[in-house]
C-alpha cells in the first residue's frame, strides 16, 4: 500500500510539472493574439502530445483588430478555447479523453464548447470575473483545477 501511495505521489507531481509547462506555453502561445486588452492562448493536449492550440482574436480572413474604437472587443472574436476547438476539428486528432489548458477560465460559451467536444480536463491559470463557465464545467463532470505559475516557479 505504500508504494502505492508513492507512485500516486511521484505521478501527481510529474503531472503538476507538466501541468505547469503546458500552461507556461499556453501564456507564449497567447502573445500571438492581437487583443490589446487580454491575450488569452490555449492548448488540447492528448496522451502528452499537443494537438490543438489557440489564441484570442478574429476569424481567418479577417482584420486583426479584436477591439472597436471605445476600446470594447468587437462581438466576433473568438476566444482561445473556441479557436483551439475548431482547429482541432479541422485536422485528424479527437479532443475526446483530452486536457484544455487556458491563461483564463473559460466563459459559459466556451464552456459549452468544450464539454461538446469530449474534453475531460480543464487546467487554467488566471480567474475569470464570471464564474458560470467553470461552474457549468464542473456541473458537466468535467475536472477543473486552477493553477497558479507565479505559485510554482517560486518553489
Amino acid at each position: 500500500m505504500e508504494n502505492l501511495n508513492l507512485v500516486k505521489k511521484k505521478s501527481s507531481t510529474k503531472q503538476n510539472k507538466f501541468d505547469i509547462s503546458y500552461l507556461q506555453m499556453a501564456r507564449v502561445w497567447a502573445q500571438n493574439s492581437y487583443c490589446t486588452r487580454r491575450k488569452v492562448g490555449a492548448l488540447i493536449v492528448k496522451d502528452r502530445m499537443i494537438i490543438s492550440d489557440g489564441y484570442n482574436g478574429t476569424p481567418a480572413g479577417f482584420e486583426n483588430v479584436c477591439e472597436d474604437e471605445e476600446g470594447k472587443t468587437k462581438s466576433y472574436v473568438l476566444h482561445a478555447e473556441a479557436n483551439a476547438i475548431t482547429k482541432v476539428a479541422k485536422s485528424n486528432n479527437s479532443s475526446c479523453g483530452a486536457t484544455l489548458y487556458c491563461t483564463d477560465a473559460p466563459c459559459v460559451e466556451c464552456a459549452k464548447l468544450i464539454i461538446q467536444a469530449g474534453i475531460i480536463r480543464v487546467v487554467y491559470s488566471n480567474e475569470y470575473r464570471v464564474t458560470e463557465g467553470v461552474e457549468l464545467l464542473e456541473r458537466a463532470g468535467v475536472v477543473v483545477e486552477q493553477k497558479t505559475i507565479e505559485s510554482f516557479e517560486n518553489n
